[in-house]
């Protein structure tokens, strides 16, 4: 059994993320195959990045770095919640993945994106990320519209269609995750 977490991207007020991720979350309990949990990153209330050594010398300072540090460490591999702001991912999001590095490598990862274009752009985006931090991403990817998939832009309502591509998502994360657990010798580490 693999470790996955699936990440909240959004820190917004009425963000729409939580509900998302908690319809991952309920789809994902239905399998046997790996243990799921919600870490949300409004719970670490990460600041900009202010730590004066770059992430990969892994010389973390500060109390905040060190707890986010540990709740990614502890996973195999991920699913990443996120909205699509001006054509790319929120910041937070993005911020909370340069506080770390080796906590990220030779792990997986997948996508689950909400916007008005389905995410489809910040997903891009953080596939170029992972790629740099050696995080194996899958190919499926959800892609969640504003304007079908939530009623009135606000109460989250998928299309059922959606459940097959995140099964296949979950399917593929797992596998890969699985995999690079055996490639960092199966114990849950930064590295």
């Amino acid at each position: 059994m693999i470790d996955v977490a699936i990440i909240i991207g959004s820190t917004r007020p009425g963000r729409k993320g939580e509900a998302v991720a908690d319809w991952v979350h309920d789809l994902a309990g239905k399998r046997g195959d790996a243990s799921f949990e919600v870490v949300d990153l409004a719970d670490f209330a990460l600041p900009p990045l202010d730590e004066p050594m770059p992430a990969i010398t892994g010389q973390y300072t500060q109390p905040h770095t060190h707890a986010w540090a540990a709740k990614i460490a502890s996973f195999d591999a991920y699913v990443l919640v996120t909205p699509e702001y001006n054509h790319s991912a929120p910041g937070p999001l993005k911020n909370a993945i340069d506080f770390l590095y080796a906590e990220w490598t030779n792990k997986a990862a997948g996508f689950v994106g909400y916007g008005s274009a389905g995410g489809a752009r910040a997903i891009e985006h953080l596939r170029l990320v992972m790629s740099c931090l050696q995080v194996a991403h899958v190919s499926a990817q959800v892609e969640l519209s504003l304007f079908t998939d939530f009623e009135d832009f606000t109460v989250f309502r998928p299309a059922g269609r959606h459940e097959e591509t995140l099964t296949t998502l979950l399917g593929q994360v797992i596998a890969w995750g699985a995999a690079l657990k055996v490639l960092r010798g199966g114990e849950h580490h930064g590295g």
